[in-house]
């Protein structure tokens, strides 16, 4: 009985990963702060982004297809995957050849896009909005309001509104804005589940190394 259950249940799962190509309303911009993901996981990990060598702040955690409630991932496309080179081309603002592939892999194939058009697209979107510096000046870690961070990136991108991005924490620590943007990469208000601000009034925001 149980494996009959599990039988009717996989269909659901299947579809849950299996959205057409291109079939989306938005892209979500989502950009991490490179010390809080070190902090939590790179270090451990060993990984490039974190090396000492590194300055990396607001770095491209990626750029999702979206649709007004939910997100696709995983989708079936007849685009071929990246070669080595193009992932490690983007390693200059993604932090490292294996985010890019990752990225790809799960949100890139749902764009309807070549490989070579969505790191052309995700490259684009990053280049348009601006990374407050005033957060690259920090010289010890603080506690601040997540609203601080939001109202930083607000003053410093004319046409950007409260409802067009929200800043997430993780473990304590600002951990991410993420903007939304239309299919043409022009800002647009979020969908109900991502606009999700971080309420903290003391998050942790370690300065770039």
């Amino acid at each position: 009985m149980r494996w009959f259950a599990l039988w009717l249940f996989l269909p659901c799962l299947a579809l849950a990963e299996s959205e057409r190509a291109g079939d989306f309303d938005y892209y979500v911009l989502s950009l991490s702060w490179s010390p809080t993901w070190c902090a939590l996981e790179g270090d451990a990990r060993g990984s490039p982004q974190c090396d000492a060598a590194q300055d990396f702040g607001w770095v491209l955690h990626g750029l999702w297809p979206q649709y007004e409630i939910g997100w696709p991932s995983y989708c079936r496309t007849g685009a071929r995957d990246p070669s080595r080179t193009q992932t490690r081309a983007m390693a200059d603002i993604m932090g490292s050849s294996g985010l890019a592939w990752h990225q790809w892999k799960k949100h890139g194939r749902c764009s309807g896009l070549s490989a070579k058009d969505y790191f052309k697209a995700s490259r684009d979107a990053y280049a348009r909005i601006v990374r407050p510096e005033l957060f690259r000046r920090l010289e010890r870690s603080i506690e601040v309001p997540a609203s601080v961070i939001e109202q930083a990136f607000l003053r410093d991108n004319a046409g950007l509104e409260p409802d067009m991005l929200t800043i997430t924490c993780k473990a304590g620590r600002i951990q991410e804005a993420r903007l939304c943007l239309t299919r043409g990469l022009e800002p647009r208000a979020c969908g109900r589940d991502v606009v999700r601000d971080c309420q903290m009034d003391n998050a942790l925001f370690d300065p770039v190394r």
